[in-house]
Formats: C-alpha cells, sequence, structure tokens
C-alpha cells in the first residue's frame, strides 16, 4: 500500500448544483435589491384663478297671500295674484325655460292664546326662480314683479352660465405653476423630474346666493317701486392641482 495515490474525483453533478446555488443567491440578492428599493417621489401643488363678471341671475320671489277664511279663498287669491307676477316676468321677455316654481304650499294658520291653538284660516304661498341673462335687466325683474304683487323676494344669486372655458384657463395656469415648483425642488435636491405618478384637481366658483328677504312689499300698496340697482361684480373661478413625480 505504500507509495500508492489516493485519487478521489468529484461526482459529475457537484459543479452544477454549486452553480445553480449561487446563482440562486445572486438571484435572490437582486429580487430583495429590487423590492427594497422603492423610487424617491415628490407632491408638490399648483393654484390657478381667472376672474370673470357673470352673465346670468337667478331670483327668488314669491306671493303669499297671508290668512285667509278658507282654503278656497286663499287659492284664489294666490292664483290672481301670482298670474300678475308672473305677466310682469313675461313681459321682460324671460322665455319660459327660465320660469319656474320653486314651492306651492297652503297650510292652515293658527292663533294661540291661553295656551290653545284656534284656527285663523289657510294662508297659500307660491316661489318663484327666475333665471335673468340680460343681467341690465335684473333690478327691473325684480321691481316689476313687485310693483305686480310678488310680496316675498328670497335671495339673487350671480353665476357663470358656462364655466368649463374659465376652469380650463385656470387649470393650465394651476398647473403650471405645480410643474415649475416640481422643477425648482428637485434641483434643490440634486435631482430631476421622472415620470408622473398622480393627479389631483379641486376648486370652486361662485357665490352663495345674496340675501335679499322682505316681506310685504309690492302687491297694491299704492306706490311703485322704482327699480333696484344690483350691482353683480366679479367672481373668482379657482383651480387646484397636485401632482405626484418620481425623482431620478
Amino acid at each position: 500500500m505504500e507509495g500508492q495515490t489516493l485519487n478521489i474525483r468529484p461526482p459529475m453533478w457537484l459543479p452544477i448544483v454549486v452553480a445553480l446555488i449561487i446563482g440562486g443567491m445572486y438571484i435572490g440578492g437582486k429580487f430583495v435589491e429590487t423590492r427594497y428599493s422603492e423610487p424617491t417621489l415628490i407632491t408638490v401643488s399648483g393654484e390657478g384663478e381667472v376672474m370673470a363678471v357673470p352673465d346670468i341671475a337667478e331670483l327668488r320671489f314669491g306671493v303669499q297671500t297671508g290668512p285667509q277664511r278658507t282654503a278656497k279663498a286663499a287659492m284664489t287669491m294666490l292664483e290672481e295674484n301670482m298670474n300678475k307676477v308672473l305677466a310682469s316676468v313675461r313681459s321682460m321677455e324671460i322665455e319660459e325655460k327660465d320660469i319656474r316654481t320653486e314651492q306651492l304650499m297652503l297650510n292652515p294658520s293658527y292663533d294661540w292664546s291661553d295656551g290653545k291653538q284656534t284656527l285663523r284660516g289657510y294662508e297659500a304661498t307660491q316661489s318663484l326662480v327666475v333665471k335673468v341673462r340680460d343681467m341690465d335687466e335684473v333690478g327691473t325683474v325684480l321691481s316689476g314683479a313687485a310693483n305686480a304683487g310678488a310680496n316675498q323676494v328670497g335671495g339673487v344669486q350671480f353665476t357663470i352660465d358656462d364655466p368649463d372655458a374659465l376652469r380650463e384657463q385656470a387649470r393650465k395656469e394651476a398647473i403650471e405653476k405645480a410643474q415649475s415648483k416640481a422643477a425648482k425642488l428637485a434641483s434643490e435636491l440634486g435631482m430631476t423630474l421622472g415620470k408622473i405618478k398622480g393627479f389631483n384637481e379641486g376648486g370652486d366658483y361662485g357665490t352663495p346666493p345674496m340675501p335679499y328677504a322682505a316681506r310685504g312689499m309690492g302687491g297694491g300698496g299704492g306706490m311703485d317701486m322704482a327699480a333696484i340697482d344690483v350691482p353683480q361684480g366679479e367672481q373668482e373661478v379657482r383651480v387646484t392641482v397636485s401632482l405626484t413625480y418620481e425623482l431620478k
């Protein structure tokens, strides 16, 4: 046995197994690296504003009869007075599509005495919403309705008939501001902007109704009401956007 050399050869499959193990470790490492290396994101916002003069006014007014002896008497009085009001509105060349009834009510009216209620009569009310497209005629329509018998005025609201074009202008301005802000922030961080990962938009326009509540106006008071001056001013159309960018 002395002087003999023992020669042991590794199995043929051993290099393949080693290669598979090393390859698996490499792939696993790359998977972990990819999985946990999320991109850097920033979110910026911008706001755009456009001022515009309203081109539509919505007027709310109507007739209230006060207590009448019977329900029929209340409804008859309401019909007579409201017909006069509607005739006045239509004489201003307001289209039928721009006149609608907002409320029509008939209610009992009671007096209270010594903790007891006594039926006083019946009261009828009808209110209209009238859309005026000629802004110079807003005050004239209101005063004409009051002179014809309207004794309830609920409010005036100015709106923009087609705000979409104005919103588009405001949106463009908001996006440009947000893009500029994002580019500046990326530069300060020593990076560049990548793909947009998110977008969100919000905003509003218009003003709430102008309160103009009044009772007992017009309706045969013996003196015609002069045209009311109702300035409409300007309205702001505002759009806000937020953009989310990936940084490289």
